[in-house]
């Protein structure tokens, strides 16, 4: 019997979003610190978050269809603005919102492919964006009008793509465009709807522009170059003054610049560091080095205090005086393939990404401790019942064990799967790991308090597997894989007890608490009950409309299920019904894998863009 869809739209609930732990740190000045010093703004996949400086709220701003390619906040910080990429010939919309109310005032669509660069003019009349590279035009809107002004290309056919934009400190009418070989100066004509462009001479430079900073009077501006100098050009004569430094050169490039009263530059690069520069010779005073490549700085207030984003997601405090970095907050850079919560608890939480498993605190969204192995992959994480170890599959085929609380190597066994392990599952009493590996075998390892041995070898499925629960009783588990099979294995004979088929690359399976039922789900979208005692099939209801389900988990009660995967939206499902009672919008990327936490108070989702969504649980006591 099929599963119905489930009731119309208006009977479904919301999810309430109670957490993001994520940053997009390989957007250009995507981190701005709000004008009321207390909030700062960053992108995360199709949302953008405002997160408290003191306090960890967060309010959430969504609307944009694609991921967020750039943020402006207005002087005045009355307006954010934020432009998106799509896919090519579509046109990418700029999306300006009230900060105060946090609501969409306008969608301004005009640029195709993507929207690179947003400014607004310091009285917030106007609003100024750049297309990217296949659109090539530079807009003005009215922000009072919420329409366009006029456009114009935004480089010289002889130059190449401008990237980066400034808005005048003092006039409305006048704003910097520079990029690849170009730097312009754009004067506003009103009354006749025009922007007419005045080309900047660097003389013999030939210089790639990353970043303008405007001077408070405008008399002058600094742009910093991807050869790692800046420039410095004056505004009515249009003419370069001076550069430098001549001899060493910032390495990786100028990818950010800030201009404080004192007249010092805060430069930051390519390579992660932060320097402090005299306006005169350019020479670093100071210099601090930090994680990752640097694409965001912003200042707070008069610049006494200044923020820091960097290609790894993380993002730094610095004080002017003291000139010392200080990590506020981190998360993935890449995409997290597992989340586990310890047995019994729901204030911590493990992820697992690309060369790295993170511990979180549930609570604070905080990162407790980080374990690195580099260039390497972590597929699968698993706790031990008695909270002693974590477990994890790596792609280089080897199962390690660390403490929880240090991060400390416990044991590693090698060569547990000649083609990586994917996923992997511990029983209760401690003394078993069950594995799976990217060429199909389910090995059972018996685990001693120095000894590791393998003590069977289950062969049947002959791709991936990619997911695997065990029964209470650790008699008996179930596998996923990608070949199209789930079996129902007996771990005390290492026997096949029970196979199902279907046309899917299976991506989940859960036992039903009672463990007389099993539900599954895959790339065919649909959601499987089957026996376990016959393999048989119970219902199939549909899933999600588009794409693949990847992660499914169940309440310990077996009342509701959650789901998540390629659609990018979290689903709770009554059991017994088969029917979606509430739906959580937020993700931006493809949805890994998902989790109930002990005590069924959050849903916890992780996607491939490596954000980490708390939900609230919606049918708590």
């Amino acid at each position: 019997m099929a599963g119905e869809p489930g009731p119309p739209g208006d009977a479904l609930g919301e999810l309430e979003l109670q957490a993001v732990i994520g940053f997009n740190g390989h957007i250009p000045s995507g981190l701005i610190c709000h004008p009321d010093r207390e909030h700062f703004i960053y992108p995360l996949g199709c949302t953008i978050i405002i997160q408290g400086l003191n306090n960890n709220t967060q309010a959430f701003l969504h609307g944009h269809t694609n991921n967020v390619s750039c943020v402006a906040v207005s002087q005045s910080g009355c307006y954010v603005a934020s432009g998106q990429v799509t896919f090519m010939g579509f046109k990418a919309d700029i999306i300006l919102w009230d900060y105060k109310k946090r609501e969409l005032l306008a969608r301004l669509s005009l640029h195709k492919g993507k929207v690179e660069k947003l400014a607004f003019s310091p009285n917030d009349l106007y609003l100024v964006s750049l297309g990217g590279q296949d659109d090539g035009s530079v807009v003005v809107w009215s922000i009072a009008k919420r329409e366009a002004i006029c456009g114009s290309p935004a480089s010289a056919r002889s130059a190449g793509n401008a990237t980066v934009l400034a808005f005048s400190s003092c006039r409305d009418e006048s704003f910097v465009s520079a990029g690849n070989g170009t730097i312009r100066v754009w004067e506003l004509d009103l009354p006749n709807r025009k922007i007419r462009p005045t080309e900047c001479q660097t003389g013999q430079l030939k210089r790639v522009v990353t970043c303008i900073m405007m001077a408070e009077d405008d008399s002058y501006f600094y742009v910093g170059t991807s050869s790692g100098d800046l420039l410095k050009l004056n505004m009515k004569s249009k003419l370069m003054s001076d550069y430098g430094p001549v001899k060493e050169k910032f390495s990786l490039g100028v990818t950010a610049l800030l201009l404080l009263k004192t007249g010092e530059l805060v430069v930051s690069t390519g390579g992660g560091v932060v320097a402090l520069c005299k306006g005169s010779n350019y020479k670093p005073i100071k210099k601090i080095q930090v994680q990752g490549g640097i694409t965001s700085l912003t200042g707070r207030g008069q610049g006494h205090q200044f923020f820091v984003g960097t290609e790894e997601s993380q993002i730094y405090r610095l004080n002017y005086n003291e000139f010392k970095e200080e990590l506020i907050a981190t998360c993935h850079n890449e995409a997290i393939h597992d989340i586990i919560f310890p047995s019994e608890t729901s204030d911590l939480f493990a992820t697992c990404s690309k060369s790295d498993i993170r511990v979180w605190h549930t609570p604070e969204n905080k990162e407790l401790l980080r374990i690195t192995i580099p260039n390497m992959t972590c597929h699968a994480i698993d706790f031990m019942r008695d909270g002693r170890s974590i477990i994890s599959a790596w792609n280089d085929g080897k199962i390690r064990a660390f403490t929880p609380e240090t991060g400390r190597l416990l044991y590693v066994i090698d060569h547990a799967h000649s083609m990586g392990v994917t996923a992997i599952a511990t029983t209760s009493d401690c003394k078993r790991i069950i594995s799976g590996g990217g060429e199909g075998q389910v090995r059972v390892w018996e685990i001693g308090q120095h000894t590791r041995k393998l003590e069977g070898v289950l062969k049947e499925h002959i791709s991936t597997i990619s997911c695997i629960k065990i029964k209470k009783n650790n008699r008996e588990c179930v596998t996923a894989s990608t070949d199209g099979t789930c079996i129902v294995w007996d771990l005390v004979r290492f026997m096949r007890n029970q196979m199902i088929l279907a046309n899917t690359l299976f991506q989940s399976v859960c036992y039903h608490p009672e463990e007389h039922q099993i539900i599954t789900s895959g790339t065919d979208r649909k959601i499987g009950y089957w026996e376990v005692f016959d393999g048989s099939a119970i219902r199939n209801l549909e899933g999600s409309l588009t794409g693949s389900i990847n992660g499914m988990d169940i309440t310990s009660d077996g009342t509701y299920f959650v789901t998540g995967g390629d659609d990018h939206l979290v689903k709770v499902w009554d059991y017994n019904e088969g029917e979606v009672t509430h739906v959580g919008t937020g993700h931006s990327g493809s949805i890994t894998r998902i989790k109930i936490c002990p005590g069924n108070k959050y849903i916890v989702s992780v996607s491939a863009d490596g954000a980490i969504l708390r939900w609230k649980y919606p049918h708590s006591p």
